[in-house]
């Protein structure tokens, strides 16, 4: 028996085992990457639809205390601000704590009267400028 274990060098990866490791790691990311945008970008959308069916309903109740929809003038800051400007309403209370922005980081838009609509509250979309088309198209509640 030999008393002392005989020392092993330890050895570390060569660069070939490292290159073919990023290589394989880069093919995965080049098939799985897109998908998963493309997911991140259907979930701000639905976003957007859930948070302005969130003001419509808060609209329509401003609607129902105050007899009608605050101004173009007065817009969504009606719900989180009263209202100085004519028409006061005469019921307001706060009807939210602050108004969201879309999934991009913009404000929502309000449009009384409406285009679409009696009113209108959209969303300029991924671009944040009106008339997109395809993927950066307006979200807005009549859709």
């Amino acid at each position: 028996m030999n008393p002392m274990p005989r020392l092993r060098r330890s050895r570390g990866f060569t660069l070939i085992e490292i290159m073919v490791v990023l290589v394989i790691i880069g093919v995965l990311a080049a098939l799985i990457v897109p998908n998963v945008l493309e997911r991140a970008e259907d979930a701000r959308v639905t976003a957007a639809h859930t948070d302005i069916s969130n003001l419509m309903q808060t609209l329509k109740l401003y609607k129902l205390d105050n007899q009608r929809y605050p101004s173009q003038d007065q817009g969504l800051d009606a719900l989180v601000h009263k209202p100085t400007a004519a028409p006061v309403p005469p019921n307001w209370k706060p009807y939210l704590d602050k108004l969201p922005n879309d999934p991009w980081g913009h404000p929502y838009q309000y449009l009384n009267p409406g285009v679409k609509g009696e009113i209108d509250v959209f969303s300029f979309g991924p671009s944040g400028q009106p008339g997109g088309e395809g993927k950066n198209a307006e979200i807005g509640s009549w859709q």
